[in-house]
């Protein structure tokens, strides 16, 4: 049976944050004395939500109640203000500051991303965004980094709902867009996405350049892997 609609995870597949969150983590880390982390340990912090982000990054003692709730607010303020952090090239050279005319932008899509967005909307699938990243940042990233396409379901972590792998939210874009969960295929870079996809009957494939490994994806139950983004196009045909 072919696809007719995609459920994407957000940051890892669709766009690379790796290094703002980090960054943002490190900053609350190191102001309070803290040990900080490599960008390495967050692909493997990143995923589950930004209460186990901190649980994960503070220290074994500072892992309580009390405590992740205080960092956890800090983290949000932090990443509010910082999300998007633009550098010039050549900013700790002062000679050179005069030829530095563009930015760099460390939050971004993937390479490849963009034309594989077109070629879906193009083939006429629905496209729909599921995140573990709070519902505002989510629908602040999609709005500033992908301005282009008009998803049809934007969500993000919401208090009343539980997080990935729970599948009450992948069943409600399902339910939104009318489509069958059968009928979607979920792309996603962690196991916990590849669990949100069987728990909510949807096709689990992995993609292999975001946070996590390969082994990580076939254990969480992927069914295919993908090398880069325009290879959905090979599985999506394969289904038809």
């Amino acid at each position: 049976m072919p696809f007719k609609a995609v459920v994407f995870d957000l940051d890892g597949t669709l766009i690379d944050t790796l290094e703002d969150l980090g960054n943002a983590m490190n900053r609350i880390l190191m102001e309070r004395g803290l040990p900080t982390h490599n960008m390495d340990a967050y692909r493997h912090f990143i995923g589950d939500g930004v209460a186990m982000l901190v649980t994960r990054a503070l220290p074994e003692e500072k892992r309580n109640d009390d405590s992740i709730s205080v960092y956890s607010e800090a983290f949000r303020e932090e990443y509010s203000k910082n999300w998007n952090v633009m550098t010039k090239p050549y900013d700790s050279v002062p000679e050179m500051q005069e030829y530095s005319k563009n930015w760099n932008v460390m939050t971004k899509p993937y390479d490849s991303v963009p034309e594989m967005l077109d070629a879906l909307k193009l083939g006429g699938l629905k496209m729909s965004i599921l995140s573990n990243k709070p519902h505002d940042f989510t629908e602040l990233c999609v709005s500033e980094l992908l301005p282009n396409w008009n998803f049809d379901v934007v969500i993000g972590q919401r208090d009343s709902v539980p997080l990935k792998p729970d599948p009450t939210s992948a069943l409600e874009i399902a339910e939104f867009l009318n489509i069958p969960p059968v009928d979607f295929l979920y792309l996603g870079d962690t196991d916990i996405d590849m669990k949100t996809a069987i728990a909510a009957g949807m096709f689990p494939a992995g993609v292999l350049w975001g946070f996590r490994s390969a082994e990580e994806l076939q254990e969480g139950g992927a069914r295919a892997l993908i090398q880069s983004p325009m290879e959905i196009m090979n599985l999506i045909n394969d289904f038809k």
